[in-house]
């Protein structure tokens, strides 16, 4: 029993010692496991930024690769294009010279206009007689605009001149206005057209071409054209015949209308040919104010001495925008208006006598006492576009 005793003690002696050495191992392991465990932890940590910035490096490279293979398709875009470029150079400069050629054809053509305009004036005989220039302080007075010896007047001053004076001198400016448009290349706003369907041959009609909606009002045509017919009133014989539009012989001329409408149908028509000269004007550089709209002739003149004459048209290069552009601001209810605003004016007629151009002279510039056997005749007045 000592014996076991001893043993026994001696084996637990042993046992401490190695349960002691085993617990100071198992601590030593223990530290370094945990140690290893912190280095393992970093590690993935690293190796998941490193993950991550493989993947962005990955997308740059990526996005590189694909601004490379753009600039390259750019590059070999630019390559073909001077290629080309080179190519095509005798026919740029081919081109140019064109252009050059095709500009002094344009003064050409700019020039030959002018000088047709110029015979066209001289042909017609389009010139301005009357007035006085300023002298002494005194103001100068404008004269009259007269086209194959006959004068034009304003809207305001249609009623001092016989009918048959109003028909030719509008019958002439209309062939005038047409010449001088076909020589020029220009469409003008409103067209004219002739009752036996010929050019020149009949009485003119004017109305709309064609163009926007602004136009649609404008198609029905008005008359050119007048006659004196007696009054269906008894009158004395001093007063002046009344004015109405002449009636067609073909299909197209309407019914009979009352004569203050067939009146207006003129006024209508002569402002559409105020409108057309307008549009002229503009056409050519020349600017023309509503209050001047009314003087056609000599808004015509205006237009063949212009500097521009001759150098835009409607057929031609540079060309111009169908009529009526937005830069032209001028409307035809404008110049309506302008023409109705001519109030009568009275004026002593003696009697018997028919207005001549030398009495209207004399009316404007002169005044007229009422005697004893001179009538009141209500003639148009000069406001407005007088």
């Amino acid at each position: 029993l000592r014996d076991f005793r001893l043993q026994t003690h001696h084996f637990s002696s042993d046992r401490d010692e190695h349960v002691a050495r085993a617990f100071c191992a198992f601590k030593s392991i223990e530290s370094s496991h945990l140690q290893t465990r912190a280095e393992i932890a970093r590690a993935n940590r690293s190796l998941e930024q490193l993950v991550d910035g493989l993947a962005k490096v990955r997308r740059d490279c990526e996005s590189k690769r694909d601004r490379l293979r753009t600039l390259r398709e750019a590059l070999a875009q630019r390559r073909r294009t001077l290629n080309a470029a080179r190519l095509f150079l005798p026919q740029s400069q081919t081109l140019s010279k064109e252009s050059q050629e095709l500009s002094v054809l344009s003064q050409t053509i700019a020039r030959a206009r002018s000088g047709l305009v110029q015979e066209l004036v001289e042909v017609f005989h389009v010139v301005e007689v009357g007035g006085r220039p300023a002298v002494g302080g005194r103001p100068g007075a404008k004269g009259e605009w007269t086209i194959g010896g006959l004068v034009l007047p304003v809207p305001g001053d249609v009623r001092r001149y016989p009918p048959d004076h109003i028909n030719a001198v509008i019958t002439d400016t209309i062939h005038f206005l047409g010449l001088l448009t076909f020589h020029l290349g220009i469409k003008l706003p409103f067209g004219v057209s002739w009752s036996c369907r010929k050019l020149g041959v009949g009485m003119p009609w004017i109305g709309a071409g064609q163009g926007g909606e602004s136009w649609a009002k404008w198609v029905k045509k008005h008359f050119m054209h007048l006659t004196s017919e007696p009054s269906s009133t008894p009158s004395s014989p001093t007063s002046l015949p009344s004015y109405t539009p002449a009636s067609l012989a073909d299909s197209e001329a309407p019914e009979q209308a009352p004569a203050h409408a067939q009146n207006q149908s003129f006024t209508t028509g002569f402002a559409m040919l105020l409108y057309n000269v307008c549009y002229l004007t503009h056409t050519q550089g020349v600017e023309i104010p509503l209050s001047q709209a009314g003087d056609a002739l000599g808004n015509l003149w205006a237009v063949c001495c212009s500097g521009e004459l001759g150098r835009r048209s409607h057929s031609t290069t540079p060309l111009l925008l169908p009529p009526t552009p937005p830069s032209f601001t001028l409307d035809l209810t404008q110049v309506l208006q302008a023409t109705a605003a001519s109030p009568a004016r009275a004026v002593r007629i003696r009697p018997g006598r028919l207005v001549q151009e030398a009495d209207i002279g004399r009316m404007r510039s002169e005044h007229i006492v009422e005697e004893d056997g001179w009538d009141v005749v209500e003639l148009g007045g000069e406001e407005g576009f007088g």
